[in-house]
C-alpha cells in the first residue's frame, strides 16, 4: 500500500503534493545528475556520491514498479563520460557491474525487465557478459522495463541508426520517422513521456534526442542521490498538470 504523501515547505508555505495514479505517465526517463556535486560539498571523494546516486536509483526503480510504471529509462553513463578521471570512471563501472549482479537475481523475482542501451563495445567484457545475462533473463517480465544507458549519447544513436539504414538497402525515398525509430538503440521503446533533469542544470545533454520530440521536461535543483519518492512524485504532479497537444491547437 502507498503511503499519504507527506507535505513539504516551499517559498515559506506548506504545500500538498499526490499524483493521480490512474493517469500516469507510461515512460519516465532520468539524467542522472549530481554524484560529484553531492560528494564535493560533502567533503568526500566523487566516487562516492556516485555510490549514493546508484541506490538512489534503484530505490526509485522499485517505487517505478510499484505504483505501476511500465519504463524507466536512466543516463547512467554518457560518450562524453569516458574524460573523467579513471578512478571515477572505474567507479562508474564497477558500480553497474554490481547493480547488474543485483539485478540478474531479481529480476525473476520483480517480474522486470532489463535492457542496456548505448554501445556496449568499449566495456569492459565481464561488464558485457553480466548485459547478456540479464537481457536473457528479462525475455519473459511483464512488469517495469528499466533501460540503462550505458556509453550512450543521442548523437551518436543517430550516427549509428543512419549507417544501419544504409547498409539495410533501403531506398532513400522510402525513409520515413517510423524507419529512423526503428533503427535507433531504443527500437521498441515508446517514448518518453517525462524526462526529469535533476541537479539545477538545464539542458538535455544528448538524451534522448529523437525520443523527446515531445516530452514533457522537469528540472529540478535537488541532487540526484537526494531525489526520492517525494521528489518524484512532485515531478509526476507537474506533468500531470500539463496539457499534452504534440502541435495540435
Amino acid at each position: 500500500m502507498l503511503r499519504p504523501f507527506r507535505k513539504y515547505k516551499k517559498s515559506g508555505r506548506e504545500e500538498s503534493v499526490q499524483p493521480d495514479f490512474s493517469r500516469l505517465p507510461r515512460h519516465i526517463a532520468i539524467i542522472m545528475d549530481g554524484n560529484g556535486r553531492w560528494a564535493t560539498m560533502r567533503g568526500l571523494a566523487r566516487t562516492a556520491g556516485h555510490r549514493v546516486g546508484s541506490e538512489t536509483f534503484r530505490n526509485i526503480a522499485t517505487l517505478c514498479n510499484d505504483i505501476g510504471i511500465e519504463y524507466l529509462t536512466v543516463y547512467a553513463f554518457s560518450t562524453e563520460n569516458w574524460a573523467r578521471p579513471k578512478t571515477e570512471v572505474d567507479t562508474i563501472l564497477a558500480l553497474l557491474g554490481q547493480y547488474l549482479r543485483e539485478a540478474i537475481e531479481e529480476i525473476p523475482k520483480k517480474n522486470i525487465s532489463l535492457r542496456i542501451i548505448g554501445d556496449q563495445a568499449p566495456l569492459p567484457d565481464e561488464l558485457k557478459a553480466l548485459i547478456q545475462r540479464a537481457d536473457a533473463l528479462s525475455t519473459n517480465s511483464t512488469g517495469l522495463h528499466v533501460n540503462v544507458c550505458i556509453n550512450y549519447g543521442g548523437r551518436a544513436e543517430l550516427v549509428h541508426a543512419v549507417r544501419r539504414i544504409m547498409t539495410s538497402g533501403i531506398e532513400p525515398s522510402a525513409i520515413d520517422e517510423d524507419t529512423i525509430s526503428a533503427n535507433l538503440d531504443t527500437a521498441g521503446i515508446p517514448d518518453p513521456d517525462l524526462i526529469i533533469r535533476p541537479s539545477g542544470e538545464i539542458r538535455t545533454s544528448n538524451f534522448l534526442l529523437w525520443e523527446s520530440a515531445y516530452a514533457e521536461y522537469y528540472f529540478t535543483p535537488v541532487l540526484w542521490p537526494d531525489f526520492d519518492r517525494d521528489e518524484l512524485y512532485r515531478a509526476i504532479c507537474s506533468y500531470q498538470a500539463r496539457s499534452r497537444r504534440f502541435g495540435a491547437i
